[in-house]
Parts: structure tokens; C-alpha cells; sequence
């Protein structure tokens, strides 16, 4: 499948400088794109290696200036890192969109139903009444459970499992692996020092243009539903309990997890390995550095680090300090010993 650095023009909001008929038929990196391939430029560091690419068509920021002659066709941009992103997706697209029909063996329960154009791969597994949307893409070895709804233009990778009853809306994308629906961790202590079981009877609910990494791990609510809304990414390995609520356009790194009931506004942005209590809020817009413990709520647009957390400009004044501990220490015995001869000396 071939474009014309005139169709990839269109497509991104490009002007072109250079060849319009030049074509390209993969992508690489642009110290390594070869002849018939397109890469881009965003960062400065690499900057010389425009000169020296072998790539057909090399996308470029508006304001970048050439200072020797480039033998690739130029396209630039406002932002080069975002049009070269719009166009792995619509690669993808098209590529994914070529995978329809139905593979056997695979199970779909009489009263499963599915629209137009989808893909269910072999050993997969469709329960009662389950709902597939238009050009949705189910790969193999997927369990979708009783009253599972998919919307449309959603792709399901290998391996994911989605519980009974949770919904799934338009064009999300979940990576292998991922489970959906399981039982969040409800137990009430007893008496006697054991624990009962608390049933968790609520559902997830994903809504469009969700995310989400291989290996994560969204919890169904113990009554209602947990809720991924409508922008959020989520990494691999990440763990959201109950009842938890993601909003609009957060994005959480890998390997962090989430406690229970906590909700988080929209715009947050939570670095890897950050781990969040159950019960509070998090504010919209807020940042969470990496590895942080966030123990209380965080006011929105404020950016916390540490465990427990606190405020992200304090912590890095207080990690300064910490740095000039030792020299500090060796002024605080040199003016000690000072003291002690001045007292001397006004004694004798």
C-alpha cells in the first residue's frame, strides 16, 4: 500500500517541499528509513540526521530551518510529532480494517449479536445476548461474557477477558491480556477474625475513545459501575478497584494502581508506579509524580510527588536541602567550635 507525499499532505495539513509524487509504502526511523519510507523530525537532537536519511518523505516542523540541501521530500507541519502519530493510526486503521469474518472454531452463544464488517478470531468466546458494534474487532482467544456490549470501531486484543454485563463504547482499543469486570476486593472482617465475601454485583463501564494497556486490571463496582470515561489512557499493568472513576482524558503510566471509590477528575496526568488510597479526590488537571503515595485528596491542577505525597515545588526545595545536608552539617560544627572559642575568650 503506497502514498504520495501529495495524499500525506492532505491528510496531515502539510505543504510540501520537494517531490508531491514522491511515495512510500512503510515507516522508519530517520536514522535508519530507507528508500520508499516515511519518517519524521521532532526532536532537535536529531537534527542531523535529516541530511543524512535515506528516507523518501520526512515530515518536519513548520518553524524548522534547513541549513544544507535534504534529498527526502519535505513535509511540514504545526506539530510533526502529532502528524506522524495521525498517520501510524490511520496505517493501523487501515490495516485493521482488512480482518472480517468469523475464524472457527470459536463459540457465540444464539442470542450473542453482532453488526456489519466485524472480525471475531478463532477459539473466542461470545456469551448470551452479548452485542458487537459495526467493524469491531474481536481477536482470538477473547471471553465477552453474558450482556458484554461492544460498541463500534473497537478493537479487542488477544487474550482479553471482559465479565458479564460491563460496556465497552466506540473506538476503544484494549491490549492483551487486560481483564475487565473481575471482582473487586470486597470482604467484611469478622468476628471470629475471618472475612465474608462481599458479592460485587455493579458492572464496568468504558466509555469511547478509551485506551487501555495489556495486563491491566479495572475491577467491577460493588454496586453501579466503575467508570474509564470518554478520552482516558491507561498503561500496561495498571490496577483500578471498585467503584473507582477516571475522567475525561487522564492518562495513568504503568504499574500504578488505584484504591477503591477514588475519583479522579479530568486531565490528570499519574506517573508510573503511583499508588492512590480509596475515598478521595483527585482534582482536575492534577499532576502525580512517580512513585508517590498519594494518602488525601489533591486539590485539581496541583502537582504532588513523595510518599505520602505532598506538594511537588516543596519536595524539590526540600530534596535540595537534602543534598547540602553534609556540607551544612560541617558549617554548623565549624560555627559551634567558633562560639565555643568566642565564650572562651570572654570568660578568660
Amino acid at each position: 500500500m503506497q502514498f504520495s507525499a501529495a495524499q500525506i499532505a492532505l491528510l496531515v495539513n502539510g505543504r510540501i517541499e520537494g517531490d508531491p509524487g514522491a511515495s512510500v509504502a512503510a515507516f522508519g526511523k530517520i536514522e535508519e528509513a530507507g528508500a520508499g519510507q516515511l519518517s519524521f523530525l521532532a526532536n532537535p537532537k536529531y537534527g542531523d540526521f535529516l541530511y543524512t536519511s535515506n528516507a523518501s518523505i520526512i515530515i518536519v516542523n513548520d518553524d524548522f530551518i534547513v541549513k544544507k540541501p535534504v534529498a527526502a521530500t519535505l513535509i511540514r507541519v504545526k506539530d510533526a510529532y502529532t502528524a506522524f502519530a495521525t498517520l501510524l493510526s490511520k496505517y493501523q486503521e487501515l490495516m485493521t480494517q482488512q480482518l472480517s469474518g468469523i475464524q472457527q472454531p470459536c463459540y457465540i452463544a444464539r442470542t450473542a449479536s453482532y453488526g456489519n464488517n466485524v472480525f471475531i478470531g478463532a477459539f473466542a468466546y461470545l456469551g448470551e445476548k452479548v452485542k458487537l458494534g459495526d467493524n469491531t474487532k474481536i481477536f482470538p482467544n477473547v471471553y465477552l461474557g453474558d450482556n458484554a456490549r461492544i460498541g463500534e470501531n473497537t478493537v479487542i486484543h488477544p487474550g482479553v477477558k471482559i465479565y458479564n454485563d460491563c460496556v465497552i463504547g466506540n473506538h476503544v482499543i484494549i491490549h492483551a491480556g487486560t481483564i475487565i469486570g473481575s471482582d473487586g476486593f470486597g470482604f467484611a472482617p469478622q468476628a471470629d477474625g475471618s472475612f465474608k465475601k462481599v458479592p460485587q454485583i455493579g458492572n464496568v463501564v468504558i466509555e469511547d475513545h478509551v485506551e487501555i494497556g495489556a495486563n491491566a486490571t479495572i475491577d467491577r463496582a460493588t454496586i453501579g459501575s466503575t467508570i474509564i470515561k470518554s478520552g482516558a489512557k491507561l498503561d500496561n499493568l495498571i490496577q483500578i478497584a471498585h467503584n473507582v472513576e477516571v475522567g475525561n482524558n487522564s492518562v495513568i503510566a504503568a504499574q500504578s494502581g488505584v484504591s477503591g471509590s477514588t475519583k479522579i477528575g479530568k486531565g490528570v496526568m499519574i506517573g508510573g508506579q503511583a499508588g492512590i488510597v480509596g475515598h478521595i479526590q483527585i482534582g482536575d488537571g492534577a499532576k502525580i509524580n512517580a512513585q508517590s503515595g498519594v494518602s488525601k485528596s489533591v486539590e485539581p491542577g496541583k502537582a504532588v510527588t513523595g510518599s505520602p505525597a505532598y506538594d511537588y515545588t516543596s519536595a524539590l526545595r526540600s530534596q535540595a536541602v537534602s543534598r547540602k545536608l553534609p556540607e551544612l552539617e560541617k558549617r554548623l560544627k565549624e560555627l559551634e567550635t567558633l562560639i565555643k572559642q568566642l565564650v572562651n575568650e570572654k570568660v578568660g
